[in-house]
Order: C-alpha cells, then structure tokens, then sequence
C-alpha cells in the first residue's frame, strides 16, 4: 500500500497533476495499513520470545535488535507515515500535497526497510 501511494504521489508531483480523492484514498489506506500493522506489532511485541526486559538481554544483539531498535524505528516510520499525511491534508495546493505524502511516506518506508530483520543482518534471527 504504501509502495502504490508513493508511486501516485512521485507521478502526481512531477507530473504537477491535479490531487484527486483516489490520490487521498491511497495515502489513506496505506496510513491505515500502517495503523494496523502498528497494532499487530505491538501485540506481538509483549508475546514474542526475542522481547526481553531482562537485566544483561540488552548485551545480546538478537534481544536488543527486538527490544530496543526495531520497535524504535518502526515507531518513527509510522509517525512519518502519520505527519504525512496530516500535513498533506492541510496543503493548499496540489503540488505540495504530493511532496509531503511523497517524501514522508519514503523516509517512513526506507526505515521500515532498514528496521526489517533481514537473515543477512542479526546473526541467528533469521525468519522463523
């Protein structure tokens, strides 16, 4: 969702095309993916074995990756994603709508991405 509101607002800005309300269904369903995913996490956050709270779990890089880094990261992606859009909202103009869901929405997803516990990154938390 958020890679389909990205590509809307690249090709609406430099298009310098006029912001429909397909353009603000797409920055909103991807804003409410977010949401949803948020909530997931945040479940899964408390039940997960690789969450630690532990005194020494910090030392570990597999604990605080998930403690600490991700839940951080993922946190400021969505507070990106989230301002974004607001800030999209309150543009007067066409142009300025696009940019702000354009570069918000990819500074979120690049921390999204980077935040991923890719196999290559954290030795030994591959996926499950």
């Amino acid at each position: 969702m958020i890679i389909l509101a990205l590509v809307k607002a690249f090709s609406g800005w430099f298009g310098k095309k006029e912001f429909t309300a397909s353009d603000k269904k797409s920055a909103l369903f991807a804003l409410i993916f977010t949401h949803i995913q948020l909530i997931l996490g945040l479940g899964l956050y408390f039940i997960s074995p690789l969450v630690s709270f532990e005194e020494g779990a910090i030392k570990s890089e597999v604990f605080r990756f998930y403690t600490i880094e991700h839940f951080s990261m993922m946190i400021i992606a969505i507070v990106l994603i989230t301002l974004g859009f607001s800030l999209s909202k309150r543009a007067p103009e066409s142009i300025t709508k696009f940019k702000r869901v354009a570069v918000f929405y990819l500074i979120g997803l690049l921390i999204m991405l980077s935040s991923i516990p890719w196999p290559f990154r954290i030795p030994g938390a591959g996926w499950f």
